[in-house]
């Protein structure tokens, strides 16, 4: 029996894992459950799923404790970073958003868990931090991201030595249409009607700005050690590809399949063995037909070469990128800025906050917190609200 301790429980891709775990009850058991402040949701799924043990991470979280169900309640960051390292847990599941998320990767590697990662923060902002960390304490990192998952589905079997190029897959958002022009009138509204996935709003807001796929780029660069100049992306509208590896001979090899994130979630928890699952849809070449592919237009989607941009930058830049990207889509939502502006709100942080080197995680919480106040900045001023 597999022990998983699952972080960001109550979001998508927590959800999601709860679902897999509750087919697959013979294999999988779920001992933990962490969020950050969602009480109430962390609550319900402890008494559906009869979870023993809970940790919310907001320190002031557990103020009714007579309202929980029975479990072993804890609050706090820390209490967190304890969890991952239990010895009654096998795999860490980590879902979670933010710089907790990160300190809480390096935790679970250092101690040799087996850590299925969906926490972008963690590789993003410091992921020369999170490889050094698997290699002292021999932890297993397995991503979850269905583009990552699917690199390392066509890379069984193959030394990464023989790889030429790896190719990510973007579905485009619901944006994908628009002109320049039109996408400076966006709607939130607009912008969260994305046409494949269900996700939450920050996710799906960056599916639309292709920001997520720049922070895809980011990680595979320090997931598969393959430098920036050997990684590209593609817009796939029908999202049955997920990613694709291009090798020296000149073979590529892709993965494909019905777009849900319970396969790579299933798949990184089992791995490297495959568990059959009835639940997940079984691929239909003939409807899946045609597939098509783009070029990804970098004037209509400036967040995604801005993000580029930070990774081959590297140092504390992606963290910068990362952060300030986060304030520009709260800003976005709340309409304080219109959609194209979110590029400028991120570049007027990666401009504005001096470059560092990231030797530990203080690095990257300082540049963190400089990335907000650059861009709030840039937000609060006259100048964000009158341009684009």
């Amino acid at each position: 029996m597999i022990r998983v301790a699952i972080l960001g429980s109550t979001g998508s891709i927590g959800r999601a894992t709860l679902s897999v775990v509750q087919r697959h009850t013979d294999r999988f058991s779920v001992v933990a459950l962490g969020a950050h402040r969602s009480i109430g949701d962390l609550a319900a799924q402890v008494a559906e799923h009869q979870v023993p043990r809970a940790v919310i991470a907001d320190p002031e979280g557990l103020s009714d404790r007579e309202s929980l169900p029975s479990a072993d309640w804890r609050a706090g960051p820390d209490e967190l970073l304890e969890l991952v390292t239990d010895p009654d847990v096998d795999v860490v599941v980590n879902a979670i958003v933010g710089s907790v998320g990160l300190e809480a990767t390096l935790a679970a590697l250092r101690a040799g868990k087996r850590l299925a990662l969906a926490n972008k923060e963690s590789l993003v902002a410091g992921g020369s931090l999170v490889m050094e960390a698997a290699r002292q304490g021999g932890g297993e990192l397995i991503p979850i991201d269905s583009e990552h998952s699917a690199i390392l589905q066509c890379l069984a079997g193959n030394d990464l030595s023989s790889v030429d190029r790896l190719v990510l897959t973007a579905s485009g958002g619901p944006l994908r249409g628009l002109s320049h022009d039109e996408l400076q009138t966006v709607s939130p509204t607009q912008a969260l009607r994305h046409p494949t996935w269900d996700m939450g709003a920050k996710i799906t807001i960056d599916s639309a700005t292709l920001a997520n796929k720049a922070l895809e780029v980011i990680e595979a660069h320090f997931l598969y050690d393959v430098g920036y100049d050997r990684i590209d992306v593609v817009v796939h509208p029908q999202s049955i590809v997920h990613s694709m590896v291009e090798f020296k001979d000149g073979s590529v090899l892709a993965q494909m399949g019905f777009p849900t994130m319970e396969l790579p979630i299933l798949y990184a928890l089992s791995y490297p063995q495959r568990v059959s699952d009835a639940a997940l849809r079984t691929f239909d070449a003939i409807r899946s037909s045609p597939l098509t592919f783009e070029k990804v237009d970098l004037e209509r989607f400036p967040l995604f070469a801005l993000g580029v941009e930070a990774g081959v930058r590297g140092g504390t830049v992606p963290a910068v990128y990362n952060a300030a990207n986060e304030v520009a889509v709260d800003a976005f939502l709340s309409e304080e800025v219109g959609f194209l502006e979110m590029a400028d709100v991120v570049a007027h942080a990666m401009e504005n906050v001096p470059r560092r080197n990231v030797d530990v995680v203080n690095d990257v919480l300082e540049a963190d917190v400089a990335a907000r106040c650059a861009a709030r900045e840039f937000v609060s001023s006259p100048r964000s609200m009158s341009s684009g």
